[in-house]
């Protein structure tokens, strides 16, 4: 009964941030964030997505860093599924890590290298996103000392830094409290996840030992982090609203760190919007460009994802096909040679 409520909590959270949207646009006006978004114009569309694109495939290649075995692009694909998923269907950010992970599987994968492969990661970006949203704040210190938000926002990153470490030791040394209660349990299924566990447990240990690989995922994810603000200050030169690089840093940090909160709620719908007017704001943005600049994002994200998942469904229906075929026609086979046994 638990389990049938809580998913019922996305589909409340995206109604909740869709109204809170449509409630924005409506306030600030319609028209002017439609002037807004024809002011970047489609050239500043463009260089965003390719900027994005580009983005990505760096963040890809911090992921294969951590299991160097399979191919790169298998894990560009990867990334680039796990965000069509997490930006454009009406999911959760862990139902894009989910599909990020079936589709580097499906690629050749093994599957416990895959799950920990996705599970460091993740650990890896979430210390990035930590350490971006560290310079954000310093920055913010720096360019608006009269902000009384810097204490709240510091707690806030010494409260996510201990539950990142907290996660890394479970990791490591969590699974041996899974193992024994899979035993206590007995066979069948406790049998097969215990055994599945402690595959992905030795691949964590393995990826962990890869020293370099941690290093190159946790700096490329951090450059990535801070060069993603690059889109944004382009957009604003195009607009003719241009901030200084730090400003727009500092925004975008800030806008991120809401956004891992909020990962409950599909695609941050309304948090992202709110966020970007409030911290907007502070650097004379004016509600309607912060509002245009989202949903800009949001008009990139749908342009990469769309094709991306079409690409991803259109693999998965193949393989469902083959399936559905091999069932069908193994029975045929079968009859096939027992009726002409029979007539031998």
């Amino acid at each position: 009964m638990r389990s049938k409520r809580l998913r019922f909590v996305p589909i409340i959270g995206a109604t909740v941030g869709l109204t809170a949207l449509g409630a924005l646009v409506v306030h600030f006006g319609a028209d002017a964030v439609i002037r807004s978004l024809v002011a970047i114009g489609w050239g500043g569309f463009t260089a965003i997505c390719l900027i994005h694109l580009a983005l990505i495939a760096v963040m890809g290649i911090a992921w294969w860093a951590l299991a160097p075995g399979a191919p790169a692009w298998v894990f560009i694909w990867g990334r680039l599924t796990r965000d069509a998923g997490s930006e454009v269907l009406p999911l959760s950010q862990m139902g894009g890590t989910v599909l990020g992970a079936r589709a580097v599987a499906l690629a050749g994968v093994s599957g416990p290298v895959a799950t920990a492969s996705t599970i460091v990661d993740l650990t890896l970006e979430f210390f990035a996103k930590l350490a971006y949203t560290a310079v954000g704040l310093v920055l913010l210190v720096h360019l608006r000392p009269d902000l009384p938000v810097a204490l709240p926002i510091t707690t806030g990153i010494a409260v996510a830094a201990l539950v990142a470490i907290a996660f890394v030791v479970v990791q490591r040394h969590g699974f041996a409290l899974f193992d024994r209660l899979a035993r206590a349990l007995g066979r069948g299924w406790a049998d097969r996840t215990a055994a599945g566990a402690a595959s992905v447990h030795t691949e964590l240990g393995h990826a962990y030992r890869r020293k370099s690989g941690l290093w190159v995922g946790f700096l490329l994810h951090l450059v990535c982090w801070v060069a993603s603000a690059l889109e944004v200050w382009i957009a604003l030169h195009l607009a003719g609203r241009a901030l200084d690089f730090a400003a727009v840093l500092v925004i975008e940090s800030l806008l991120y760190a809401i956004r891992t909160v909020a990962f409950a709620i599909p695609n941050a719908v309304g948090v992202q919007e709110g966020a970007y007017i409030l911290l907007g704001g502070a650097f004379g943005l004016t509600p309607e460009m912060a509002l245009a600049l989202s949903l800009l994002k949001r008009a990139r994200d749908l342009a990469i994802g769309l094709p991306v998942l079409g690409a991803w469904q259109a693999v998965e229906g193949g393989r469902l096909w083959r399936r559905l075929a091999s069932s069908v026609a193994l029975p045929v086979a079968k009859a096939a040679r027992t009726w002409g046994e029979d007539r031998g």
